[in-house]
């Protein structure tokens, strides 16, 4: 992977990760999501009109239906995340959803279309699973549960961080095609993705306004700083996509399950942040290595 395409992902992932605990903090739902793409659309309005003045004309068929798909899988992702942070922790939840994704592409690609794994490729797999067992408790999940709500919590962190992580996998396929088959901008899949999204999930602004407005004044400040900084990191992960191949890039942006597991134990209090930083370690690992192999 070329180096400028490695530091854009490792700023992203920093950037990505912070976002990720402001969401978290916001306790929010689908009218959340809402709320960070009207903030989205409004503040990279400039950005997104400039570039699109002359390349959105030209689009055909294909382009547009990638944008729609992208934007369609990225509200689902956004929800089954937004209620995963809601039910347990985010070092459980966001280190899974990270990690999971280049684990399931690489278990589809062996078990289904038949390809190869190297030693290197079987390690990395044996390392996402060591990871995904530290986050959930490591040694003390084979000790009788002294505290079955916290035992319920993290397997309920572990189920959406799963799920979190296929439709991850699923986003990443068709943005990454996008912009390195179709050749389309990371600022205008981006961009006009949000525009679609914002579509969908109007409705959700209309009905039942005064409560709306009451969950705007709760969560503006988060819906903020996910709306402006959410679209940075993910454009530059779409522009070191340009530049390196896919296999590389998708493990390489887990470097943000890090940050995650740092920032999240210390700004949000969560607990066992030992086991889970080396589980983070692990799964981070894991997916360089499956990207290699």
């Amino acid at each position: 992977m070329p180096l400028s395409a490695l530091a854009l992902v490792v700023l992203a992932g920093f950037i990505h990760a912070c976002w990720n605990i402001a969401a978290k903090k916001a306790g929010g739902d689908v009218r959340f999501v809402a709320f960070t793409s009207v903030v989205l659309m409004v503040f990279w309005a400039p950005v997104g009109l400039w570039v699109g003045w002359k390349q959105v004309p030209a689009w055909g068929l294909l382009e547009w239906a990638l944008v729609l798909a992208s934007a369609l899988l990225h509200i689902v992702y956004f929800i089954v995340l937004l209620r995963g942070y809601r039910k347990a922790d985010l070092t459980v939840v966001y280190p899974l959803a990270r990690g999971s994704g280049p684990l399931l592409s690489s278990m589809v690609a062996i078990f289904l279309l038949g390809e190869q794994i190297s030693a290197l490729g079987l390690a990395g797999i044996l390392g996402v699973v060591g990871g995904v067992f530290l986050i959930a408790g490591g040694p003390g999940l084979w000790k009788a549960a002294h505290d079955p709500q916290q035992q319920a919590r993290v397997r309920t962190g572990i189920f959406y961080g799963g799920i979190t992580g296929v439709f991850i996998a699923s986003y990443t396929v068709v943005d990454g095609y996008a912009v390195k088959v179709a050749l389309m901008s990371p600022i205008l899949v981006d961009y006009f993705g949000n525009l679609m999204r914002l579509v969908f999930l109007t409705p959700t602004l209309l009905r039942d306004r005064q409560t709306v407005w009451a969950l705007w004044l709760q969560q503006r400040r988060y819906a903020l700083i996910v709306g402006i900084f959410s679209p940075v990191s993910y454009v530059m992960v779409l522009y070191a996509l340009q530049v390196a191949p896919l296999s590389h890039v998708a493990p390489a942006r887990e470097v943000s399950m890090l940050f995650a597991a740092l920032l999240g134990g210390h700004l949000l209090g969560e607990k066992d942040r030992g086991p889970r930083i080396a589980g983070a370690v692990l799964i981070a690992a894991g997916v360089m290595a499956l990207g290699l192999g």
